[in-house]
Order: C-alpha cells, then structure tokens, then sequence
C-alpha cells in the first residue's frame, strides 16, 4: 500500500484513481475484512470534532481524498502530494465495471425507501453481469440492526455500499465490519441517488474543472450552511502550510 499523506491528522492514501481501483478489487480477492472511505474537506472538517469519527478514518484499509480541496491541501503543505481527486462515485463505478460477469456478490444499503433499489437496477443495466443480491434503505431502526447484519451475512456479500451519510456511515461500517462477513465495505454517502438518477450529477465541464462542489451548491441551496466547512478547511491549511513554513 502506498505511503499515507495526512490532512489535519486524517491518513489519506497516497494513491491514483487507477491504484485505488486496484487495491478495492485485491481486497475483494482476500479473505478478510476491509473498510473504505473517501473523506471530502467536510469530513475531514468533521472528524476535527468528531473523535470517533477520526478513530474510524485512521483505522481504515483505504482512505482516498473525494475533493480536490484535499489534493490541494496536500500541495500547500509541503509534504508528500496527492496525485489526484480520487471521487467515491467514481471509484465504485469502476469496481463495478471490473466485477461484472463475476461471483462477487454486491448489496446496496441506505438513502431514503425506494433509492437503493432503483440505483441496483440501474447498475446491473449499466455493468451487465454485476450480481446485485440485495438492497435496504438507511432508515432502519437500532431494533432492526440485527435482521439487517444477519441478512448481509446469509447472502454471503462481498462489497458492500453504505450510503448513509458521513459521519454515521462511517461509524456503522466501522462498529460491524467485524460481524457483517464481507469483504469490503465502502461509505458511499450520496453516491446511491446519482446511481438512482434521483440527484443529477453535475455536468462534465464542472467534474472537469473539479467544481462539483459548486454544482451542488447552487442546485441544492440547502448545502449552504454544510459549505461553509470549505472556507474554514482553507483558511486552516493556510495557516499550517505557513505555520509550517516558517518553521522551517
């Protein structure tokens, strides 16, 4: 595995889109279990706050950095550099390409009734072959845990896509991993309503100027208060890559 590059303390993998790709499907061809996450500025933003949180980002198999705020935070630092954004949506799309017309067995979990069913369907007609053996929204109770787990493990799954939302997703991954049976699984966050076609992901002159923050931002106004991590997330690389530099 490829040298780690912390982001306010937040181990991230020092890997390419291509690399992390690779690394999801060799842990998919192991015996044991992993976990995968893909933190943003927000998360990292979060896990400041949040010690359970940051306890889960650090014991992760695989961390890659879901903004390019964090690839350029890497850079103002001065340390080792993130070669590139390695998106969540983008990184479970191309495991899903690779697995098809495989026995690895794949479950959708969380977003509201009806999303991660629709998302499965949309997905064995994109990645023909791709064995999708179940799907639960995320508003299970605490009582229904048990019957969830339960039915992940007597479906013998092997990737499993939680998109419940940071940081619970994080923290329920992290709490079951053990117990759930599989091999890997992945915080997807909203990636299950863009696979349902219920958000629209933004346009590619946006993914390609990395400004999808932006798209969401002003097609979901709602994220306003949620955005106003990114500021602080720059303000603070700012003062340690200075702090940093004067140090030197």
């Amino acid at each position: 595995m490829n040298q780690m590059v912390p982001i306010m303390d937040v181990p991230i993998h020092n890997v390419t889109m291509e690399e992390a790709t690779d690394t999801v499907i060799d842990f998919l061809s192991s015996n044991k279990s992993h976990t995968v996450f893909t933190p943003n500025p927000e998360i990292i933003m979060e896990a400041q706050k949040d010690k359970e949180l940051m306890e889960c980002l650090k014991t992760a198999n695989l961390v890659v950095p879901d903004g390019i705020g964090v690839v350029i935070a890497s850079r103002l630092l001065g340390g080792q550099r993130l070669p590139e954004r390695v998106g969540g949506f983008d990184l479970m799309q191309n495991v899903l390409d690779r697995i098809k017309d495989t026995k690895i067995r794949v479950y959708f979990l969380g977003s509201k009734p009806g999303v991660a069913r629709q998302a499965a369907k949309n997905m064995e007609k994109k990645h023909p072959g791709l064995q999708i053996v179940g799907t639960r929204d995320g508003y299970f109770k605490p009582d229904e845990e048990r019957e969830l787990i339960d039915e992940i493990k007597r479906l013998k799954v092997d990737l499993l896509l939680v998109g419940l939302g940071a940081p619970r997703q994080e923290k329920w991954i992290s709490d079951h991993i053990e117990e759930l049976g599989v091999k890997v699984a992945a915080g997807v966050g909203g990636s299950l309503d863009v696979m349902a076609g219920v958000v629209k992901r933004a346009p590619e002159i946006y993914q390609k100027l990395n400004l999808e923050w932006f798209y969401r931002l002003i097609t979901n106004p709602k994220r306003a208060k949620r955005m106003l991590n990114l500021p602080i997330f720059g303000c603070k690389i700012i003062f340690l890559s200075l702090r940093t530099k004067y140090q030197k």
